[in-house]
């Protein structure tokens, strides 16, 4: 351990960096980074090992809070219209506070799931108790609260004698409607369209007969199908994303980003950003950036608490932003951080490739190939070799880069951007293009090897930092109405259930995914198979007694607690459809965290289905199955 003084290694700076590699949960704000910082006080110079082993991860690793949930559901026999719905949600949050005020937050504002409710009441309150400390694990709240209320619908629909898809469809929000805390969600839910794909799956249409045949032909066994559909919200209130996106003349293209790797390919994610917009994947990448030099931002007061006043008289200040660096939480990187990704590339692609390449085309007799045409910005396209549109020939990167350097215009941009449930817009006098209003509230310019002089005088990093003229932030009573950006999932799950033993076995599943214009599909797969594996592994093993005999008292470990093996998830028997996105300027959605959420109640709802018994303690065990049997 390197300290500062010590003669043997001498240093001017610390810088302490942290590897607990995933984020989601278990190791999400833990205190385990600073037994380094307590290691360095008593390290005497000497290098020190911590051994962070799997049993000593299952003992500090933050465990999911234990909801206790009071809720009732009015709905109008002869229509089905809900009309009211009350939710009173108590998590235990163990004895170290870590996010559980916040869980709890997220939990009363999450039970509406994808209905329209008239009236509302929700409340929740996070517990100290004896039990270990919980955390901000994958689901954050949400998971807990929209599987009772998707276990809820299921049993009112069984009681008003309709179908459930039918039920849900009567009262899913739709384009416009407001969620319960009065915000306005960003575009069209979906969620009809998708209960329409679930109602018309042979899954769900055969489930009579199947049951019929399927228990007629296995003694002991019993066939259920269960569905759900929920949305999730993604981002946190105060998401920023930052960035350095530059090429020199030989077109080698660098980019610094803020975005951390915490193993769910949001690094791939930007580098397949920037191709599509502008033709060229990075050469060189550095990810987990934290000092932008062409950006000299500075940040005081919290997003969340400071007043309108506050923020008013900040703002001022051209340096200013609510927040610099983003977390890495939320289900965050595929539309928050991936925003600024997107401004960058077009900014240059709008001020520098499309200029540059406009030139190239003028060149030649009677002002070029161009000329003879209507060539406009609106034409150009990302073309295979580079870039296009309109006809004209298409141009390398390199060769847009030579171009670019030799007419002095911008080849490097760093920008910041911040969003409150709604992104911060500024003013800009861009160089070559005049006044322009960009959804950002930091902008930096580096300039190409052949500009004047005067276009060099570059303030910080090699960047001329453009003060913004004016600038709308989002008002920060934003952040009392709520959550406006949802993904929503559905799934439809086959199973059976031994009435010897009381065994689950997932026979096959289905699920329907909102992801918006995916990025990289593999990763959406991957999200979402993982998803579903941690759903069933809540619904039916994963448990830990809460106090004295509980993961605190040094025993367990993955021994006892049960994790789904891939025997356990029906991985050959699942499936999924991707909605198609509504156009090609549909954003990505942020879908990390509702890929799990889904299976768990239609776990639930398929074992009703299969036992004509209903469960409302999760997991459902076989002991519990076999005691509800008699």
């Amino acid at each position: 351990m390197i300290v500062k003084g010590n003669k043997t290694f001498p240093v001017d700076e610390i810088k302490l960096q942290s590897g607990t590699t995933v984020g989601y949960g278990s190791k999400d704000h833990s205190i385990f980074p600073l037994y380094c910082v307590m290691a360095a006080f008593y390290g005497g110079g000497k290098a020190v090992r911590l051994a962070n082993d799997r049993y000593e991860q299952f003992q500090m690793g933050l465990k999911r809070h234990s909801f206790h949930m009071d809720v009732s559901l009015v709905a109008d026999r002869k229509t089905g219209q809900f009309e009211i719905m009350k939710g009173h949600y108590v998590a235990n949050g163990g004895g170290r506070a870590n996010y559980s005020f916040s869980v709890a937050q997220v939990a009363a504002t999450a039970a509406q799931s994808i209905y329209y409710l008239p009236k509302s009441d929700f409340s929740s309150v996070a517990l100290a108790s004896q039990a270990v400390e919980a955390g901000s694990m994958r689901g954050y709240g949400a998971l807990q609260v929209m599987s009772v209320t998707e276990l809820m619908v299921d049993e009112l629909a069984n009681e008003l004698a309709i179908d459930a898809i039918e039920l849900r469809r009567r009262n899913a929000t739709k384009a416009g409607y407001l969620n319960t805390q009065g915000a306005q969600p960003l575009g069209d839910p979906r969620n009809i369209e998708m209960l329409d794909k679930a109602a018309s799956n042979p899954l769900w249409t055969n489930r009579k007969q199947a049951k019929k045949d399927y228990d007629a032909a296995h003694p002991g066994r019993l066939y259920g199908i269960g569905f759900a559909q929920v949305q999730k919200d993604y981002g946190t209130g105060a998401d920023t994303s930052a960035l350095a996106l530059e090429f020199d003349a030989q077109g080698r293209l660098t980019m610094r980003h803020c975005v951390q790797e915490i193993g769910t390919g949001a690094t791939t994610a930007q580098q397949v950003l920037v191709r599509d917009i502008i033709g060229k994947v990075p050469d060189d990448v550095e990810f987990g950036v934290t000092d932008f030099p062409q950006l000299p931002i500075t940040s005081t007061g919290s997003p969340y608490t400071m007043t309108q006043a506050q923020q008013d008289e900040a703002e001022k200040n051209p340096f200013w932003v609510p927040a610099t660096l983003p977390a890495m939480s939320a289900s965050n990187s595929a539309y928050f951080l991936s925003f600024g990704t997107r401004q960058a590339a077009q900014f240059l692609l709008e001020n520098t490739i499309w200029p540059a390449a406009r030139t190239i085309w003028s060149e030649g007799p009677a002002d070029g190939q161009i000329s003879a045409g209507d060539v406009t910005f609106a034409d150009i396209r990302i073309v295979p070799g580079g870039v296009g549109g309109g006809s004209m020939e298409t141009l390398s990167f390199e060769r847009i880069a030579r171009k670019a350097h030799e007419l002095g215009l911008i080849t490097g941009v760093a920008l910041h951007c911040f969003s409150r449930w709604e992104w911060a817009t500024a003013q800009f006098t861009i160089p070559g293009a005049g006044m322009r209003e960009l959804a950002i509230d930091a902008l930096a310019v580096r300039y190409g090897d052949g500009a004047p002089a005067e276009a060099k005088r570059m303030t910080t990093g090699g960047y001329e930092y453009i003060k913004r003229s004016k600038v709308n932030f989002p008002p920060v009573q934003r952040v009392n109405a709520g959550v406006t950006t949802y993904a929503p999932a559905s799934c439809i799950v086959e199973l059976n259930v031994n009435t010897f033993t009381g065994a689950v076995e997932i026979m096959q599943h289905h699920s329907i995914l909102d992801p918006g214009k995916i990025i990289v599909p593999e990763l959406v797969s991957g999200q979402q198979q993982g998803g579903l594996a941690m759903g069933i592994g809540h619904a039916l093993m994963e448990e830990l007694p809460l106090y004295d005999d509980g993961p605190g008292d040094g025993t367990w470990n993955f021994n006892r607690y049960t994790l789904p093996r891939s025997k356990d998830v029906a991985v050959w028997k699942q499936s999924a459809d991707y909605l198609t996105p509504l156009s090609d300027t549909s954003p990505p959605k942020g879908i990390a965290e509702v890929v799990t959420i889904p299976i768990i109640p239609a776990i639930g709802n398929a074992i009703a289905h299969a036992t004509g018994k209903r469960f409302y303690e999760l997991p459902i065990t076989p002991e519990k199955i076999k005691r509800a049997l008699g």
